[in-house]
């Protein structure tokens, strides 16, 4: 748990720098748009890659169960549980268990490889030119 803890924390720092040097360059009168748009684009992204986990997760889930029946060479009909004898119902589940875990692998993947890819974006944004604020927010109110 505090391994999550922590990485929550530094999520929530990196998220407000990230969002001020993001509207850093943007128009004092068009901040509001900007952020809108930043927040909207933040929402899409994150219901976007959490489809695609579970996405991939239950494909794999099927998938991943599928075959493991098929190398068991339990029958199509035994794949349902109900009304099996408590053999058939033990390997069943103990198929399942095992095509669960390998599915949670592959979903896992999926923030694995964002994460990369925001890895690589943040090597190639560090040859591109700092843009200035095009106007001064010291001094100002925000309340």
């Amino acid at each position: 748990m505090l391994p999550l803890a922590v990485t929550g924390c530094g999520l929530g720092l990196l998220v407000c720098q990230l969002n001020n040097d993001t509207l850093a360059p943007v128009e004092e009168e068009r901040v509001s748009e900007a952020g809108g748009v930043n927040s909207a684009a933040g929402s899409f992204g994150l219901s976007f890659g959490l489809a695609m986990a579970g996405g991939l997760m239950l494909a794999s889930l099927s998938l991943n169960f599928q075959q493991l029946t098929d190398r068991q060479i339990i029958p199509s009909a035994e794949q349902q549980i109900t009304g099996q004898p408590p053999a058939v119902e033990a390997e069943v589940l103990a198929i399942n268990d095992q095509a669960r875990n390998r599915s949670l692998q592959v979903a896992l993947l999926v923030p694995l490889l964002a994460g990369l890819l925001g890895l690589a974006n943040s090597f190639r944004m560090l040859r591109l030119p700092d843009q200035k604020p095009r106007s001064s927010l010291d001094g100002t109110s925000l309340g």
